[in-house]
């Protein structure tokens, strides 16, 4: 990898990672449309773990209150929707979602890393997905926040989580979508889709680099690291200019570039 592909991946992903658009599928388009050689799963955990360090960093308040009163709620017994206290209901709401991508990422891993990753498949998924998107930021909302979630709220996200394993649905989009649905803010439904990702980041970055220990490689640490830099710092200044623009504009312009996405990708590779 030269420097300049280091440079346009670190930043796609800490860009795309969590903006309603498709990290994935930005990072397997470059490659294919700038015809650079794949940047290899090493460098994917080293962008990926950039992005993890960003939205714990960004949510380090929320994530101390939420482990402080989880803990607690384990000591009482108060497993049920964390008793009274709302930090150790979001925490529970944030592990029961992330089980079922957990579960099914776990089963079809191969079948998605190797089968799934089509130019044209992500052109649709970034257009119908898109257009679900659209929907859900039109529909009538009641402006629930995430520690105004249920059971039965973080089930759905969950459930509706499991489908960014398809390239090019995005899995700040599902959720997001899935959460305006229910009736969520559209900053509340941001907020629980970031805190949603740190789970999934990290079980995923573990998963890959188990991958990377199961083919030992030569590693340009020097890139890795760079790789990693750029990554969180666009992470993190993503996070807190996202939840400030679709506060005031919603989520339209991505849906726009979707389909203006999703549509020039199946007019040159279909």
């Amino acid at each position: 990898m030269d420097w300049l592909q280091v440079v346009v991946l670190s930043v796609v992903q800490g860009l795309t990672e969590f903006l309603p658009i498709s990290s994935s599928a930005h990072l397997i388009l470059v490659p294919v449309l700038t015809e650079w050689e794949d940047q290899g799963l090493t460098f994917d955990v080293a962008v990926h773990l950039g992005s993890l360090i960003a939205v714990i960093l960004y949510f380090r308040h929320d994530l101390r209150r939420m482990a402080a009163s989880w803990t607690l709620s384990l000591r009482n017994r108060s497993l049920h929707q964390g008793g009274d206290d709302p930090d150790a209901r979001l925490a529970w709401w944030v592990l029961l979602a992330t089980i079922p991508v957990c579960v099914i990422g776990f089963a079809l891993h191969e079948t998605i890393s190797v089968s799934l990753r089509s130019p044209v498949l992500i052109g649709f998924s970034l257009i119908g997905f898109g257009l679900v998107l659209g929907y859900a930021d039109w529909h009538k909302r009641e402006g629930r926040s995430e520690y105004q979630l249920t059971l039965r709220d973080a089930l759905f996200i969950g459930l509706a989580q499991a489908l960014a394993l398809i390239p090019g649905t995005s899995r700040s989009g599902i959720t997001i979508t899935a959460a305006l649905l229910l009736g969520m803010s559209r900053e509340g439904a941001a907020r629980f889709s970031f805190l949603l990702s740190i789970p999934v980041t990290a079980l995923a970055s573990g998963l890959e680099i188990h991958g990377v220990l199961q083919a030992p490689q030569e590693i340009d640490w020097q890139a890795m690291a760079v790789g990693v830099v750029l990554s969180g710092v666009s992470a993190y200044l993503c996070i807190h200019y996202f939840i400030a623009f679709i506060k005031r504009i919603g989520m339209q312009p991505f849906v726009v570039y979707r389909i203006v996405l999703g549509l020039w990708l199946l007019w040159i590779f279909w």
